[in-house]
C-alpha cells in the first residue's frame, strides 16, 4: 500500500534539517525537469543576474522592503495556509 501524503509528511518531519532540505530539493528537481546548459553556464548565467540586480539596487530602480514586514507576510501566508 503506497503511503499517504500525510504519512510522508510525518517521516519526513523526523529528518534533521539538513536531511530534509536534501529532500526538498530532490523533489523540487523532479518538478523543474533537467537544467539547461553546463554548471559553468548556469554559474555564468546566475553571476549576469546577480550584476543586473546589484546594478539596479545602485541606479534606484528597486524597491527595498524591511525584513519584518517580509517576514510578518511570510507567517501570515503560513497561517492562512494552515487555516488558522
Amino acid at each position: 500500500m503506497a503511503a499517504t501524503i500525510d504519512e510522508l509528511e510525518n517521516k519526513a518531519r523526523e529528518l534533521s534539517v539538513k536531511q530534509r532540505g536534501e529532500l526538498i530539493s530532490r523533489l523540487l528537481a523532479t518538478l523543474e525537469g533537467e537544467p539547461e546548459g553546463t554548471p559553468e553556464e548556469i554559474a555564468a548565467a546566475w553571476d549576469e543576474e546577480i550584476r543586473r540586480r546589484v546594478d539596479d539596487m545602485e541606479a534606484g530602480r528597486t524597491q527595498w522592503i524591511a525584513e519584518e514586514d517580509v517576514k510578518a507576510a511570510g507567517r501570515a501566508i503560513i497561517e492562512e495556509a494552515r487555516g488558522r
